[in-house]
């Protein structure tokens, strides 16, 4: 395997705190709770169980017929016998692909079921979980219990669990069958067993650890990509398709050895498989023969005539793969099984971790505001060892507009977030119109407060429909009658299909500024009492800007709003401006009071002001 040494792939490292295992042993816990699932699809699921039992039963029978039919009416040279004999085996054979077919087919429903069922719940959960929860947790491993996670319990469920109970079905009816005809002989095809499941266990383990980095490059592979697919812009500005070739070209490569090492492992595996089964059916015959041949052997034990002997030699031959055969199956299953537990158990594992309790137990609806906002002595932290906010108090009476101004880090976003209730002060009492966020549920609360975020995310959609987001229930002539009030209605109008124009993946198809536009569409529909304005006209142009500044004026009347602005231009007729720094309140007063006092916030509006000059 080629290495470079030089200009490594940032995607090819991977932290080992981010490591997950990929497999986990059986546990009855675990299984007992994946199988509670299959309770909804109770009569689905017991018909299969009734399948997978007949299949197990069919396929050892359809190797017992054929050696009835070749010890019987063959060598007997009754015709009219073969024709039966050979009417009752396809009958049976067409009995055992009929099964088989429903077999697979309902595994597949019912293994489709479950996993609906689970995702549904899965993403039901994370709906309720707090906004601290994503904050720790990357959303790689989020989306990966639903997705990957989710097939490895799809793949226990329609395939490990039914398919394992078929091989170990064969087994045992094959075994039985041949345990009847000639026990001696059946002993030793038992002894034959463990040495090839030890075989066949030596090349899983080293298959399994191949397989594996296997699947961690091509990871890489794809997240190399899509890092340069996200930034071609940035590659083809700094010249660097080159280098980033050479580094894809790398993994590819390595890709391509752990493959190849993975094929040629199969390809020493497969074949002393296979040649330890024709070693076995090699012994096999030579000690039936002699059985048959000498009746002396096993004597005492074996008894039986020739003809019965030779009978049940042809009986061993036929039945041996439905013997050996599934013992590979079952460790290729076993393998399954592991991955598939450990699949199950990050997904319980998420299902299990409790959604912050952002309401207290006694918590009621928050009844219609006027907009009254207070902090009272707050301090939080993300962490509450490490606090982001120290002793934060400020009254925001109706309608008034505070501006919320300080350097990247100062607690702005804390602030709004505190008021949204995304998060709970670790001191001191965030009031709204007097009732303590702690005490009023967050959905009667968020009902009531509006918010733009300088992410401006878009849903799959159209225009209109992005906008019937902070409203569902309102109609099309409201969604226009909100847009022609903020006066951006002949801007959407332009458009290729108008309001209906498709915004793309993340509104990709629109311009940074429309995409804010379509954010503040959203908040002049929702009407709330209280609006939060999170660095919301950053990304827009100049002379967008001027008419949404009007817009705004509107948009605002009547309304406590909270706007966070790194661009001062924004915030010149808030009725209070707090000036944050590390977490405190340094300065507050009007734009204009606060330039005479010639302190911080005069500062940073000097830099603003220099900055629009240049």
């Amino acid at each position: 395997m080629k290495t470079r040494p030089n200009n490594p792939p940032i995607l090819t490292h991977v932290d080992k705190s981010d490591r997950e295992a990929k497999q986990r042993p059986l546990s009855l816990g675990v299984i007992r709770r994946l199988w509670g699932y299959t309770g909804p699809h109770a009569r689905k699921r017991n018909w299969l169980v009734v399948l997978v039992l007949l299949r197990a039963v069919q396929l050892p029978a359809m190797a017992w017929c054929l050696a009835a039919v070749l010890n019987g009416p063959v060598l007997a040279q009754d015709w009219r016998g073969i024709l039966w004999g050979a009417s009752g085996f396809f009958a049976l054979a067409l009995s055992t692909a009929v099964v088989f077919h429903f077999r697979m087919r309902l595994a597949l429903e019912l293994g489709e079921a479950v996993v609906q069922d689970l995702r549904r719940e899965v993403f039901d959960h994370l709906q309720r979980m707090s906004m601290s929860f994503y904050d720790k947790t990357k959303l790689g491993r989020i989306i990966s219990r639903i997705t990957s996670d989710a097939e490895a319990v799809r793949m226990g469920v329609q395939s490990v669990v039914f398919v394992s109970m078929v091989q170990v079905g064969s087994m045992l009816v094959a075994a039985a069958v041949m345990l009847w005809y000639d026990p001696p002989l059946f002993l030793v095809v038992l002894l034959m067993a463990p040495v090839l499941w030890r075989l066949s266990k030596y090349f899983r383990d080293r298959l399994s650890v191949t397989y594996r980095a296997t699947q961690e490059s091509y990871s890489r592979v794809t997240a190399t990509l899509a890092e340069s697919i996200n930034g071609i812009r940035v590659t083809q500005g700094f010249v660097r398709q080159d280098v980033n070739a050479e580094l894809f070209g790398g993994l590819v490569e390595d890709h391509a050895e752990y493959h190849l090492k993975s094929a040629r492992l199969q390809a020493v595996f497969l074949p002393i498989i296979e040649l330890n089964s024709q070693f076995f059916m090699a012994l096999l015959l030579a000690l039936g023969g002699v059985q048959v041949l000498r009746m002396e052997f096993f004597a005492g034990w074996a008894g039986g005539s020739e003809a019965e002997l030779f009978a049940a030699l042809v009986v061993f031959a036929l039945l041996m793969p439905q013997f050996f055969n599934p013992i590979a199956n079952i460790g290729r299953q076993y393998n399954d099984a592991l991955t598939a537990m450990a699949g199950a158990e990050r997904v319980f594992g998420l299902l299990d971790t409790e959604p912050e309790q952002m309401d207290g137990p006694d918590a009621a609806p928050l009844p219609p505001i006027t907009g009254r906002v207070e902090l009272d002595g707050v301090t939080f932290g993300y962490d509450p060892a490490k606090p982001v906010l120290h002793g934060i108090s400020f009254v925001a009476e109706p309608g008034r507009t505070i501006a919320l101004v300080g350097q990247t880090g100062s607690g702005k976003t804390s602030i709004i977030s505190l008021i949204a209730k995304f998060y709970l002060p670790t001191a001191g009492r965030v009031l709204i119109d007097g009732h303590d966020t702690r005490g009023v549920t967050t959905d009667s609360l968020a009902k009531q407060i509006g918010i733009v975020l300088q992410s401006n995310y878009l849903f799959t959609g159209s225009v209109m429909d992005n906008i019937r987001v902070g409203r569902p229930d309102a109609t099309d002539d409201e969604v226009i009658a909100a847009a022609e009030a903020l006066g951006c209605l002949d801007i959407f109008e332009r458009l290729q299909d108008g309001l209906l124009t498709d915004v793309g993946e993340k509104g990709g198809s629109l311009s940074l500024g429309q995409r804010q536009l379509v954010c503040f569409c959203r908040a002049m529909l929702a009407d709330p009492r209280v609006l939060i304005l999170d660095e919301a006209t950053s990304a827009v142009d100049t002379m967008t800007e001027q008419r949404v500044q009007e817009a705004l004026a509107k948009l605002l009347s009547g309304r406590t709003s909270f706007v966070v602005a790194h661009r001062l231009s924004t915030i010149r007729h808030a009725d209070e401006v707090l000036v944050l720094d590390a977490g405190r309140i340094i300065e507050r007063g009007t734009h204009h009071a606060l330039l005479e006092q010639g302190g911080r916030y005069a500062h940073l509006y000097r830099q603003f002001i220099h900055a629009s000059e240049a």
